[in-house]
């Protein structure tokens, strides 16, 4: 009896520590949760790489080349986060790093005008230089990030990426009926916005939040994990499934450094670098959704200023090693905040599955079969959850006129413009790429300028 209630007490405690930053977890927990991770960002990870291989004709073994390089280092990009290089480098925070579509406008006018991706591995250098300085400066530029402003960060990140999973929901607008049946020689039915394909992620959905409404533990920590797999097996009579890529891809493969070459072009140096700028605020709301909704607390300087430095410096390394940006991923801050697990061994498990991912390709094919309208499914209430946590946010603080001014003017602008980018035409094509095409850039900035200018109730 003794020996129970010992061996219950330990499996409470190793329960209990998915709840906290250290301690030992339960093995199989901890690979679900991992999984869960790994599976909510996999397909966002590489798809940035292959749409740049597809735009500039790259040959097969290139391509693999670029798609191997990304997971791989983004696996790296987040370790550096987890495990801070001499207690500075990295946020020491359960985050995930990986490639960032936010880039990818950018990127794809770069490799256009200069015929290749080299110049963007010069630009992401400068950029992750610009993304350090504003690390080691995080404690003077707080300031002018309140929790209203970054409340309205989060809030838009979680409105930017509501069309990503309604899209993905209805199979990929990339899914024409011209591009299915003939490329894929697949079933009709992964046609953008088949029946099927929404039939699909409403099951998916459904299983997510009957799974999280209804059940405790394990299921309902990995809600989002089961749930795809029951939308998984579902879409397989819908012929959705392809697994022809699987035999074809290698077991083992080593990303080769300097592939590319690296080009520092000025124009495209200055275009990446100003998205550095911006995205590298976008990521201190990232760290405090993830100390919110995690850890019920704001983010300290340290972590601010060791995550911006550490992310800097992984994009430089990077870009040595060919691989794209790398950014802090929403969806997986979404994910902590549903579940409330911060264990370092779930993210580091989850880091290890992305580095096998890219050493393995046969194991990313696996995970790349997962149909779109799953994905979509699943993700739709990962980022409702973001948005409803950066409402937290401004709340927290006297939600009076000047700050619902502030929220709303500038959410207004941002969502507005970029699903208005056209508005846009007249400007030269780089204010477009800047602007026009994420609303967290103009929510940002609009954000920060009306807190600097408009009056506070004690100065009236």
């Amino acid at each position: 009896m003794e020996r129970s209630g010992e061996s219950s007490r330990q499996r409470a405690a190793e329960t209990n520590a998915l709840f906290s930053w250290t301690g030992a977890t339960p093995a199989a927990s901890t690979i679900s949760l991992a999984l869960q991770h790994l599976v909510a960002m996999i397909v966002g990870c590489v798809t940035p790489a292959i749409i740049i291989a597809n735009m500039l004709g790259l040959p097969q073994g290139d391509r693999l080349v670029l798609i191997q390089s990304c997971l791989v280092m983004s696996a790296v990009s987040t370790l550096i986060q987890l495990f801070p290089i001499g207690g500075r480098l990295g946020s020491a925070l359960p985050v995930l790093m990986g490639t960032s579509f936010a880039y990818l406008p950018t990127m794809q006018a770069i490799a256009e005008s200069t015929g290749g991706v080299a110049a963007i591995f010069g630009a992401m250098i400068v950029g992750g230089v610009i993304a350090t300085a504003i690390g080691l400066n995080v404690s003077r530029i707080r300031k002018l990030f309140p929790a209203t402003i970054t409340g309205t960060v989060v809030f838009t990140i979680g409105l930017s990426l509501y069309p990503t999973a309604i899209n993905y929901m209805a199979g990929g607008a990339a899914n024409t009926y011209e591009s299915v049946v003939a490329t894929r020689h697949l079933s009709e039915a992964l046609v953008y916005g088949s029946w099927q394909n929404w039939l699909v992620a409403a099951i998916t959905l459904a299983a997510v939040m009957f799974l999280s409404q209804y059940f405790k533990g394990i299921v309902k920590l990995a809600a989002i994990l089961f749930g795809m797999v029951i939308g998984y097996i579902v879409a397989i009579p819908f012929h959705m499934v392809d697994i022809s890529g699987i035999a074809a891809a290698a077991w083992f493969e080593l990303p080769q450094p300097m592939h590319f070459g690296i080009e520092f072009e000025p124009s495209s140096c200055i275009a990446l670098g100003i998205l550095f700028a911006v995205n590298a605020i976008q990521a201190m709301g990232d760290f405090t959704s993830t100390t919110v909704g995690g850890f019920d607390r704001e983010p300290t300087t340290k972590e601010l200023k060791g995550g911006l430095v550490g992310s800097g410096l992984s994009n430089m390394l990077a870009a040595v090693f060919g691989g794209l940006p790398t950014a802090t991923y929403s969806q997986n801050v979404g994910i902590v905040i549903s579940t409330k697990v911060v264990n370092r061994r779930v993210f580091a498990l989850a880091a290890v599955f992305l580095l096998a991912a890219g050493i393995c390709p046969k194991f990313s094919a696996v995970l790349t079969t997962i149909p779109q309208c799953v994905l979509g499914g699943a993700t739709v209430t990962v980022f409702s959850t973001i948005a409803m946590t950066g409402i937290k946010l401004i709340t927290s603080e006297n939600f009076d006129a000047r700050n619902t001014t502030i929220v709303g003017l500038s959410a207004a602008l941002g969502v507005g413009i970029s699903q208005a980018s056209a508005s846009l035409a007249q400007m030269p094509e780089s204010v477009t790429l800047v602007f026009g095409k994420s609303p967290v850039v103009v929510a940002i900035i609009i954000a920060v300028l009306l807190n600097l200018v408009l009056p506070k109730e004690g100065d009236l």
